[in-house]
């Protein structure tokens, strides 16, 4: 009871937190799966009772959490967010436990499950305990590396041009502890799990734009170089921030992180005359210094004053630094038209998105079916409208790029089983 009379003292304003859960092997939603949630400290006492809809969704939950301002003053040392527990069952899935999911002030979490089927007929909880934000916890600083990496020596492979990859396997240690698992983690998910962990979601927009830039950067350049395959490593990054960026296995991102990431994710950082991203790397600029690297509460002050996203990154990285545009993303049917799909428009690019929100409709009964016949009409546009509140997109009816590029990864992702099988 002192737990919580000191939680309850301490949570002068409100989060939110949605719960979203997808069978972990065709990622189609889960729905009717039961959630209880629980302050972490204290798992007896259910705070929450709530039940996955048919897109395998709950509603959006109010929880207590500490005062924003403790997540945007630098000097605060007191923990930021609120901890809780979610203990996830459905029929015929193993259950799920998340111990340490974090709620801050004003914003929305998001909490993503993937929930594997029961084969076996015995329900083992898979169990997952969160650790403290990189900002509040004590975690090694980064060791230093050349921001350009050598391309030309023997042996060494890199790619032609800069691809952002459908996924990536993130190693869950050290690069030599081999006794710490591979996760393949789809691109954007990954740097959303980043951002999260290693930034407060309550910052300005422009600073928490100019943090994804430089952590898709940096995660581009270790694509692009290959940088751990060619030292006979079998994973794309680790998660020890000492040698990468922190990413923890599923841990909650939040709705002001997860828009900015659809909106930038082919996007990384560039200087003149060189071809590979740049590894930009950080420091939180409180406990740890790094001159010529940019400091994420430093950053998080320059946008208080209004600078932009490259202005900030300017600011620690010099001005030779740029925003670059990938050429190629994979794992999609077909790229951006270049243009939005909006009411009026027309053709065989309206005609494919009609399709793909068809088949994701199957997976997604809320959905409405629709008639694919190229023309972008008010069904057409209120499909999309339903699609993007479903999907976590500002709900516009408009096909825009991170439109575009989500309705392409959901498809992807509901398709692909059926297809193999």
């Amino acid at each position: 009871m002192r737990y919580i009379r000191a939680m309850q003292e301490e949570a002068a304003e409100k989060g939110k937190l949605q719960i979203n859960v997808t069978n972990a092997e065709d990622s189609r939603p889960v729905s009717d799966a039961q959630i209880s949630i629980s302050y972490t400290g204290v798992p007896e006492q259910t705070l929450e009772r709530v039940a996955t809809d048919s897109s395998g969704q709950t509603e959006i939950l109010e929880l207590d959490a500490p005062p924003e301002e403790w997540s945007l003053n630098p000097e605060n040392e007191r923990q930021p967010y609120s901890e809780y527990t979610l203990d996830i069952s459905a029929p015929g899935y193993e259950p799920v436990s998340i111990a340490g999911a974090e709620i801050l002030a004003n914003v929305k979490a998001i909490q993503n499950v993937r929930m594997r089927p029961s084969n076996t007929g015995r329900e083992e909880e898979e169990v997952f305990v969160i650790p403290a934000h990189t900002l509040y916890g004590d975690y090694p600083p980064k060791i230093a590396e050349d921001e350009i990496k050598p391309v030309n020596e023997s042996g060494e492979i890199v790619l032609s041009r800069v691809v952002v990859p459908e996924y990536i396997v993130v190693h869950n240690g050290s690069p030599r502890d081999s006794t710490a698992n591979n996760y393949y983690v789809k691109y954007k998910d990954y740097i959303k799990n980043v951002a999260s962990s290693e930034i407060y979601a309550t910052w300005p927009s422009n600073t928490i734009r100019a943090n994804v830039l430089a952590i898709m950067s940096f995660t581009l350049n270790r694509v692009y170089t290959e940088w751990y395959r060619n030292r006979g490593y079998d994973f794309t990054i680790t998660s020890s921030t000492a040698f990468d960026h922190k990413w923890i296995p599923e841990r909650n991102v939040y709705d002001t992180i997860s828009v900015i990431v659809d909106e930038l994710f082919a996007s990384y950082l560039s200087r003149p005359n060189v071809r590979q991203p740049i590894l930009t790397q950080y420091c939180d600029g409180r406990r740890v210094s790094c001159p010529n690297w940019m400091t994420q509460w430093g950053s998080k002050e320059l946008g208080d004053q209004g600078m932009s996203p490259i202005e900030i990154l300017r600011y620690f990285y010099g001005d030779d630094m740029y925003i670059n545009t990938a050429e190629e993303i994979s794992g999609i049917p077909s790229s951006w038209p270049g243009y939005n799909l909006e009411a009026g428009s027309s053709g065989s690019k309206v005609r494919q998105m009609q399709e793909q929100l068809n088949v994701i409709a199957d997976a997604y009964p809320a959905l409405p079916k629709l008639t694919a016949d190229g023309i972008y009409g008010p069904a057409t546009e209120e499909a999309v409208r339903e699609f993007q509140s479903v999907f976590g997109l500002p709900a516009t009816g408009i096909v825009d790029y991170p439109t575009w590029y989500k309705i392409s990864e959901i498809y992807v992702g509901v398709s692909r089983i059926a297809e193999l099988t």
